[in-house]
């Protein structure tokens, strides 16, 4: 009797140690503290913001469902956030790190960020969501690999390497944001940088990857800029795109790619070419006066210079607009899970509302405000989601002020709290129409939409008949070239408050941002998770008594 209580006993821990190690996905901790340090990327000695004295900041290496905590302490003078820029944090909004979801880490204190990658696979970064503070730094990379199990669509490279490029200004983020404050613009950057820095060609320069030859390795590529696309090449080599913002592609191989402000690309890239450093080229696009911020690349075998002819960018943008064309979705590759990506048939879901957004600059009080269908978002001191949590939301913003049919140019712009109060498992087709002369950028957060059309001209119904209704790429960013429109597909299945913007930093930080609030009637843990217990509080709430707690 005693051994059969002893087998019992240990078939019972047994079962509750695989149940433990089934229902816990791997965790992964990081301490960051974000300080003040002088960085001279251009030259130019400027106020940086570091995370562990780093510039750009530490590369977040995860696969699918870990969970990611990161202790983040403020050692700055002024509040401060950071956003985890395409995480769609599944039923989980608390974790954005926008000024809509949270409050922000007041200086001299900290907050622990505590997310799940779930059932995604890809590309990203995160960046300071607080004042112009993407400007000073902060920024790194945010990589989410396959599962063992989950087969990739090609070889394991011999190496994977994560590429920041971004244009740069060599006027501090306090700079910056003073002379947005002030109603003025910040005007065009003055250099492009490649992981915090430009090579000078001299001679003197390091090579920032290295490569063996005949081996194939993995670019992620981010535009982690304020305001300018850029062309990305590397000399003597071609790309074969593989994932882009969660991803996985048609395998086309480019000789260079426009990479528009806030999206991410992986290209695979063979070194079978001469041994010796190649210079690898981010180049402003659709500005007069073009920046290049250069790298060397470097054959572990090689002795010689990189060649001083640095491949040329293209011209214009309709060469970017049939660049988008050829990109497509990988239908039979697996992403997070193991069904096909083909296997969600987008294209034949009945669309349940059509919103039409159209972005527009103006002068509001002689300041300079960018504005979505005539309201030019502002902040409140209440987070939004926390105003709606605690119920206290009419306080705080109204919901529904702008049109779904877009707006009447020349109209007033209102500067308010844009909120859009939108239907759990809704399928919404969004357009973005942009009858301005420069370019845009669209983000969403939480989700990925399908990106199946950008033409030139303004949108109409019968231009649905031109959509990519089979294999366009699922994604988080979506450029607008000028006098031009994009339209996008997204099941809203993920409760939250989410935020979509410019990805343009000035537009943002001036107005061009709106929340989508997806609420499940059924106010359960199965749609949404509670507010978490180290959630800070601020603005009407500080000091409330935490509502009911969802159940299942």
């Amino acid at each position: 009797m005693a051994g059969l209580t002893f087998t019992m006993l240990l078939i019972c821990l047994l079962a509750v140690a695989l149940s433990t190690v089934r229902g816990e996905d791997p965790y992964f901790y990081f301490t960051w503290n974000v300080t003040y340090g002088t960085i001279s990327p251009l030259g130019v000695p400027q106020q940086g913001i570091l995370i562990n004295g780093q510039f750009p900041g530490p590369n977040i290496n995860s696969t699918s469902n870990n969970n990611i905590v990161v202790n983040v302490f403020n050692n700055l003078d002024e509040p401060f956030l950071l956003h985890w820029s395409g995480v769609q944090h599944r039923k989980n909004s608390w974790q954005d790190g926008l000024l809509g979801t949270n409050c922000p880490i007041p200086p001299g204190t900290n907050f622990t960020y505590h997310f799940q990658v779930k059932d995604q696979i890809g590309s990203f970064f995160y960046y300071p969501s607080t004042a112009m503070h993407r400007a000073g730094g902060a920024f790194g990379g945010l990589r989410i690999n396959s599962r063992l199990l989950i087969p990739v669509p090609y070889a394991d490279p011999e190496d994977d390497y994560t590429v920041l490029a971004g244009d740069w200004y060599t006027k501090t983020h306090s700079a910056l944001k003073k002379l947005l404050d002030s109603g003025r613009s910040i005007a065009r950057p003055d250099g492009v940088l490649i992981n915090g820095k430009t090579a000078k060609g001299d001679g003197s320069d390091e090579p920032l990857f290295t490569m063996k030859p005949g081996k194939t390795y993995k670019y992620r590529i981010c535009n982690v800029g304020l305001k300018t696309s850029l062309n990305f090449r590397i000399q003597g080599h071609t790309m074969k795109l593989v994932e882009m913002e969660g991803s996985h592609t048609v395998q086309n191989v480019y000789q260079s790619l426009d990479v528009h402000v806030g999206q991410c690309f992986s290209v695979l890239v063979t070194a079978d070419q001469e041994p010796k450093d190649y210079y690898m080229v981010a180049s402003t696009r659709f500005i007069k006066n073009i920046l290049v911020g250069k790298a060397i690349v470097r054959y572990t075998n090689g002795n010689s210079p990189a060649s001083p002819e640095i491949p040329e960018a293209p011209i214009g943008w309709a060469w970017s607009l049939n660049q988008f064309r050829t990109f497509r979705w990988n239908l039979t590759a697996s992403a997070a899970r193991p069904n096909p990506q083909g296997s969600y048939h987008y294209g034949s879901i009945n669309i349940t509302r059509t919103i039409k957004l159209l972005n527009s600059a103006t002068r509001v009080d002689g300041k300079l405000r960018y504005a979505i269908n005539g309201v030019s978002h502002v902040d409140p001191e209440t987070p939004l989601k926390l105003a709606q949590y605690f119920n206290v939301a009419d306080n705080v913003f109204k919901y529904d002020m702008i049109s779904d049919e877009g707006w009447v140019e020349g109209s007033d712009v209102t500067i308010a709290p844009n909120v859009v109060n939108a239907t759990y498992r809704n399928f919404v087709e969004i357009i973005f129409e942009n009858h301005e002369k420069s370019m845009q950028s669209w983000h969403l957060d939480g989700y990925s939409f399908f990106a199946v059309a950008i033409e030139p001209g303004r949108w109409a119904p019968e231009k649905r008949k031109n959509y990519n209704l089979l294999d366009a790429v699922h994604r988080h960013t979506i450029q607008v070239f000028p006098k031009s429109w994009a339209a996008v597909l997204v099941t809203l299945d993920n409760a939250g408050m989410w935020n979509l913007r410019s990805e343009l930093t000035e537009n943002r930080y001036l107005g061009q941002q709106l929340y989508f609030s997806v609420l499940s009637p059924a106010n359960s843990l199965r749609d949404e998770y509670n507010i978490p217990d180290n959630t800070l509080l601020c603005g009407l709430v500080k000091d409330m008594p935490l509502p009911k707690p969802y159940t299942i």
